[in-house]
This record gives structure tokens, sequence and C-alpha cells, in this order.
């Protein structure tokens, strides 16, 4: 019989954990520790001299275990596990999904460098690249949705620093407008703009499609970075992020983790160990929920418009990207409700399954008010370009009875009042 690969949601259950190491354990134990034993003092030297690059790894060594802001069991088997889906050389786990955002900014831009970035992002994103960015020195050009490829060129070239161009930061679908970008045609611009001695990176917030919908990485960037509180996690009950790429990119991301001390920590690994065995079950009846919910919203006289991949229309850039980098729409849902703050905020007030709250890619539905709420922070102007204002509302789908979720929808903007047109 010829050999089989099998695919990643078979390999949630098993890949890289060894029972015979623990007792017969079906299950990986959580390693409860801050330190291990070497076997020999020359045993550690070896360990130390791999972890601080001091020489290179020879065939098939591996980096021994020596401390749990280094490595640890639970950390290097989800590492492995999460490389399955995004088929990446390695993978960074850390204790936030801005944890993981700003070490990649950090790691990777310096005084004088120049960021470019797309818009929207997620509020925290942004807050950090115009709050903290600018403070040592890093240059910053935020580029909409709908720019051409020219357009983006010129504003490159026309800002001075086309030599300095370290990095392009890409969020698609972005937070909160699902507005989706070209990741093939941003790499190509970064190969424009890269040198001899220096690459210009991009890096992709994958966050909104999870490792299952869309592969940035196949699609020409070079990191993937996850907040993993949300699908990877799945359940609501910890908070975590991570970044995947190539071996020497990740080379450079672990040490500075290393040196930051922001790793996730053994018991959250373990419990995102449990979740990664169930993230295609979810993830396939979260998005199958929300094209459900998308197509009731389209057709409610108080939803004015609807943003969802599902609803991308043929012939548009928008729908022939989506086709191209994108196997599902996502289980993320935005609407404009009719009216403004009042009418949204009375929608949400009366919602009864659905929970009010930020966050979003677990197995509950939840709903917020961007504006007001997970992009407060935002320049007012900003907010105002990127459509996101006090009518928008936007929804995290999750896995209960999309006849349910329906229901609760209706019910709540009955509540709501339009108000009335005035007559001549």
């Amino acid at each position: 019989m010829k050999e089989h690969n099998f695919n990643p949601e078979s390999l949630m259950m098993t890949y890289g954990y060894k029972p015979e190491l623990s007792e017969g354990a079906i299950k990986c134990p959580i390693f409860q520790t801050s330190t291990f034993v070497f076997k020999t003092a020359e045993e550690g030297k070896a360990f130390f001299e791999l972890a601080y690059g001091l020489r290179e790894k020879s065939p098939k060594e591996e980096l021994g275990l020596i401390y749990s802001r280094i490595n640890n069991p639970n950390l290097e088997i989800l590492e492995n596990r999460l490389c399955l889906w995004d088929k990446a050389d390695d993978c960074a786990v850390f204790e936030s999904g801005m944890s993981a955002i700003s070490t990649v900014l950090l790691e990777f831009l310096k005084p004088g460098d120049l960021l470019v970035y797309s818009n929207p992002v997620y509020g925290g994103t942004d807050h950090f690249i115009h709050h903290f960015l600018d403070k040592i020195g890093v240059e910053t050009i935020g580029v909409m949705p709908n720019q051409t490829k020219e357009e983006i060129l010129e504003m490159i070239t026309n800002s001075g620093k086309a030599d300095k161009l370290a990095m392009i930061y890409l969020e698609t679908p972005a937070n909160p407008t699902n507005d989706i970008v070209d990741i093939e045609m941003f790499s190509q611009i970064a190969k424009q703009f890269s040198t001899a001695d220096r690459k210009t990176l991009v890096a992709v917030d994958n966050t909104y499609m999870g490792p299952l919908w869309q592969h940035p990485l196949q699609c020409g960037a070079d990191l993937v970075l996850y907040s993993a509180t949300k699908y990877i996690g799945g359940h609501s009950d910890l908070i975590a992020g991570a970044v995947l790429g190539s071996a020497d990119l990740m080379l450079r991301v672990k040490t500075l983790r290393t040196f930051l001390g922001n790793m996730v920590s053994p018991h959250t690994a373990w419990l995102m160990l449990r979740s990664l065995e169930t993230l295609k079950v979810r993830m396939d009846q979260q998005t199958k929920n929300a094209q459900i919910v998308a197509e009731y919203l389209k057709n409610h006289s108080k939803v004015e418009n609807v943003y969802y991949l599902g609803l991308l229309e043929a012939g548009t850039e928008a729908f022939a990207t989506y086709k191209k980098q994108c196997s599902a729409p996502g289980a993320m849902v935005s609407f404009d409700i009719v009216g403004g703050e009042k009418e949204a905020f009375t929608f949400l007030n009366n919602l009864k399954l659905m929970k009010l709250a930020v966050s979003l890619g677990s197995t509950e539905s939840l709903a917020e008010h961007p504006k007001t709420m997970t992009h407060a922070g935002v320049d007012p102007e900003q907010c105002k370009k990127m459509n996101i204002t006090e009518r928008l509302v936007r929804l995290s789908i999750g896995v209960e009875s999309a006849e349910d979720l329906v229901w609760d929808l209706e019910q709540a903007l009955e509540k709501v009042e339009l108000k009335k047109m005035e007559t001549a």
C-alpha cells in the first residue's frame, strides 16, 4: 500500500506527541514546570549552544528542554501542530495576539524604517502603529482596500522612504468591515522594493479566517499572525497569539520572544492542544451558520448593508481576490443598521441568545459595536474613511442552531424603532 498523507484535522489528536514518554497517557499531560534536568553537564552545554545560536544544529538534532521560557513540551507540540495548517517551517505561540503582533513589528522594524499597512486593522494594532511605532522613529503609510497597485506604488515612491520599506503589514479580511486585499499583489510590491541585502517582508494577520479558510504563506506572505484567542482557542477561555513562517524568520521571532518572556504558559498551550482537535468541526459549522445569518440580514428592512465575503458580487475585484485566496467566506458578519448609535444599541441590548461582548471565533455567537468598543481608540476621521460608523454592528457567529440565531436577530431587530421620514 502506498504512503498516505493525512489531513491536518486527522493529525490534531496525535502529531508531535509520544505517549511512551508520558507513561502511555493518550493525551499530552500539562508539563507544569519551570525548568528541566540535564542528564549531564555536556548535554546542558550543547542545549544552550543551540538556544543562543552559538553553533549550527547538526542533522536531526533538536533543541533540548532547558527552561519553560525557552521551550516546553506543551508549547513545542502545539507549535508543531499549528505548522500543519499553514504548511509553515516553524511557529511561535505567545501570551496574546497583541504580544505576537508587537514582537514581530519590534523585531523587523527599526528607527528610520518604513511600514506600509492596510486599513482597517484591529483597534489594538492601530494604536500600536500610531502611538508606539512613531515614538521609536518608524514611519508608516496606511493604504485603503480599494486602492490600486499603481496608487500604492506611487504613495511609497513619493514618501521618499522607498529604500527603507521594511515591511508590509496586512489584515485581511479586515476587522470589522471584512474588506479584503490581495496578498499576492502586496507580495509583488514587496519584491519590487527589496534589494540583495534587504528583503521587504509581508506579514498577514489571518485572525478573521483562522488556520482553515485562508493560508497567506501560500499566497506569498512571509509571516502569518493570529490572535489564537479566537478560532484556534475557540472557547473564550484563554488568551494567546501565534506567528508562523520560514525557519530563518522564526528563529528571529523566537529569539526575541525568549528575551521578552512573552511565551504562552504550559496550561494555556495544553488548552489549545485540546481546541485544535475540534478546530475544523467548529469552523465548518460556524461558516455554515454565518452564511445563513448573512442571507437573512441582507433581506431585512432595518438593515442597510451587510459586509460578508459570501455576499461579494461576482465580477468585482474583491470577489476575484476572495475566490483566489479563501476557501470559505468565514464566520464574521458586519452590517449597517438603519439609523445610528441609538438603533444599534437597541438591537444589541435586546439580543437573547447572542452575547454582547468583544472577541470573536468562539463557539458562542457574539455581537458588538466597533465604533464605541473595539475601535474606540481609532481616529474618528479615519473611522469615517473606513466606514466604521455608529450604524455598524459586528457579529461573530458560533456553532448554535442557525434557526435559533435567526430567531434572535429577528426579535432584536423588531425592537428597533425607525425614525419617521419627515414630509414636506
